[in-house]
């Protein structure tokens, strides 16, 4: 049979791991394939850029939306298993999982407005396109819209690896995000500090090439806890401490109203960065990322003409 769509292959993707172990990417394919009666002819499709099947692109997309959810879980790279809500959805939908599926669950429906929100634009549901149909679209914006639909998942997933490092990472990360993104004015533009007794500081950069402007870095590597009015307070405390006057707070979840109006009344010039703006900015930044595909996109040159 021809290749499904992505979403006819949720279903089937979470059926294969209904017996509760881990599979690689390869093995699931096959497993499909086999299951599907998808010939090698049309597994052997290539898409466009010649780099990748149609069948293994759409088997992606359909772990990662299901990871989104909350269906799969990655405990190792390149290996998916089924969680308890996996489970669940499963059992009470025997004929078809897609979006509209996982749409129950905010973690979802996070995922599909983080970028939307991150550019200021109108979150899902208010006079969106649907996913694959752009017919409405001019191709500039149908490549955008993917464009953002595949970052939104990158950025779920740079924070899930996050997570799993230790908060050391996350204080070394930052500091090589921030030099990425010009700051720094010295070869050694950047110090570690996270320690036992660091005081609340976590790294330092130094803007200008004497090193006399510092800007002071703390990160909190959390899940579930909001960074809240105290934690910046804390963190105001310990610039004081260094006779700073700038700071980075960066967290991998998320800041309370109180923190971010402590934020900005203080005599400090701080900075508040969180989880969906710290993984933005590391696909900003070649942070932790690579080009896989590279597209151009070209247009009639009036010019041309004019001058025939």
């Amino acid at each position: 049979m021809p290749v499904p769509d992505f979403q006819s292959l949720m279903r089937p993707t979470l059926a294969v791991h209904q017996d509760n172990q881990p599979h690689t990417s390869a093995n699931l394919r096959d497993r499909l394939a086999d299951q599907l009666e998808v010939s090698a002819e049309d597994r052997a499709v290539m898409l466009p850029s010649g780099r990748q099947s149609v069948f293994s692109n759409r088997v992606a997309w359909a772990v990662t939306h299901m990871a989104q959810a909350g269906l799969l879980g990655r405990p190792a790279r390149g290996v998916t298993q089924i969680t308890d809500r996996g489970t669940q959805v499963l059992a009470r939908h025997p004929n078809r999982v897609d979006m509209r599926v996982l749409s129950q669950f905010p973690e979802y429906e996070e995922f599909r407005a983080r970028t939307k929100q991150r550019k200021g634009q109108p979150p899902p549901g208010h006079q969106e396109t649907p996913h694959g149909s752009r017919d409405d679209l001019s191709p500039r914006e149908a490549i955008e819209d993917v464009i953002d639909s595949a970052h939104s998942a990158v950025a779920a997933d740079l924070l899930a690896r996050v997570l799993k490092q230790s908060p050391a990472f996350l204080e070394q990360l930052v500091l090589r995000l921030l030099v990425k993104m010009g700051y720094g004015g010295l070869e050694t533009a950047t110090e570690h500090l996270g320690a036992p007794g660091d005081a609340g500081l976590d790294g330092l950069i130094r803007l200008d090439r004497l090193g006399l402007d510092v800007v002071y870095v703390q990160a909190k590597r959390y899940t579930d806890t909001t960074v809240g009015r105290p934690d910046i307070q804390a963190f105001v405390g310990a610039l004081h401490g260094v006779q700073a006057t700038r700071g980075i707070f960066i967290t991998t979840s998320r800041f309370s109203r109180e923190a971010r109006e402590y934020a900005e009344r203080v005599n400090a010039r701080l900075v508040l960065i969180d989880g969906p703006e710290l993984a933005a900015l590391m696909i900003e930044h070649d942070c932790g990322v690579v080009v896989e595909e590279s597209f151009v996109l070209k247009q009639v040159d009036d010019n041309f003409f004019e001058e025939a």
